[in-house]
């Protein structure tokens, strides 16, 4: 069942740093937009065939606005570039209301924020909450360098002394040292990081070496390279009474759309959890990055776009 959409209208658009646009949504009949809180992201309907996830990057105590940070990045399928050529002030568009797979745990003692690159997005509605709730964080924000950031201005005048701006040209000392931020672990510190998927990997695992608890470390990828081929198999269908065989290259929203079964999909990376399926039968051969480990383990849930099978047959609740 598809979900109702929401008529926005882009009341402005400024574009920040070298490839940054940021764009501000109102609703187009004047109303309140839906509430979100810090993590939320939204999809947005870029052309009838394309839709993509961006965080929302404002204060989540203001929702009489979305604000969306996006970069041109021309080595993505066409989203971004579409959006930084037509999309203009004035422009009306279609949105979902928020989702929040990235969400803050306002139990911490002490917070540690970490965005490379477009990933301060979603640190930005993590700091406007945090600051609002009267906890201790630190902001990291980690760029190749200053031309390409954005929100340097609203950090500055916003948080401060609680932001560290790292950049990859301006000398070694302030280079991001996620080893000495990190550490030493502390049970009740958490850190958040949203970035290129080589950035988080790295921050991730240097977290885990340090001994934070895996619950500890929260994290979302915009994107990921996965390798989606393997043995083929088949796909039973439950609800639609149909099988299929995938191939070896061929992913299971392929097989099935060839067959008649359409399903709906945005980031095809593996990411961002829109074509979430129930696993009725089979064990699925996980290739995503948005299942957290414990699902994982449970082998009831599967990404459609990227991941397979070790079984020789998975039955679908589709």
């Amino acid at each position: 069942m598809s979900e109702q959409l929401i008529d926005v209208v882009i009341s402005k658009r400024e574009d920040q740093a070298d490839a940054v646009a940021v764009f501000e949504l109102l609703a187009k009949d004047g109303s309140n937009l839906p509430a979100f809180d810090a993590g939320s992201h939204i999809d947005v309907h870029v052309t009838p065939d394309i839709v993509r996830q961006y965080s929302l990057s404002n204060d989540p105590g203001n929702n009489t606005v979305y604000r969306l940070g996006i970069l041109n990045d021309p080595a993505s399928r066409g989203g971004s570039v579409a959006i930084h050529k037509n999309f203009y002030a004035g422009a009306e568009i279609q949105i979902s209301a928020p989702r929040n797979h990235f969400p803050l745990d306002l139990s911490a003692e002490r917070t540690i924020l970490v965005g490379g690159g477009i990933g301060i997005t979603p640190m930005l509605t993590m700091a406007y909450t945090l600051r609002a709730a009267g906890k201790a964080f630190e902001l990291h924000y980690c760029c190749r360098t200053r031309s390409s950031a954005g929100f340097l201005d609203e950090l500055a005048a916003e948080f401060g002394d609680c932001v560290k701006l790292h950049f990859d040209d301006a000398g070694d000392d302030q280079r991001f040292d996620p080893q000495g931020v990190f550490a030493p672990a502390a049970a009740d510190t958490h850190i958040y990081v949203c970035g290129p998927s080589g950035f988080m990997d790295w921050v991730i695992a240097t977290a885990e070496g340090i001994g934070y608890d895996k619950h500890n470390i929260h994290f979302e990828y915009f994107n990921a390279d996965i390798d989606t081929s393997g043995t083929a198999f088949e796909v039973v269908a439950e609800q639609s009474g149909i099988s299929v065989m995938v191939g070896e290259n061929q992913t299971i929203v392929e097989a099935l759309e060839a067959a008649g079964i359409k399903v709906d999909v945005s980031c095809e990376q593996g990411v961002c959890g829109t074509c979430l399926c129930d696993v009725l039968e089979g064990t699925p051969d996980h290739k995503d990055k948005f299942l957290n480990e414990e699902e994982r383990e449970d082998n009831d849930q599967i990404i459609l776009c990227c991941s397979r099978s070790k079984s020789s047959k998975l039955v679908l609740d589709i």
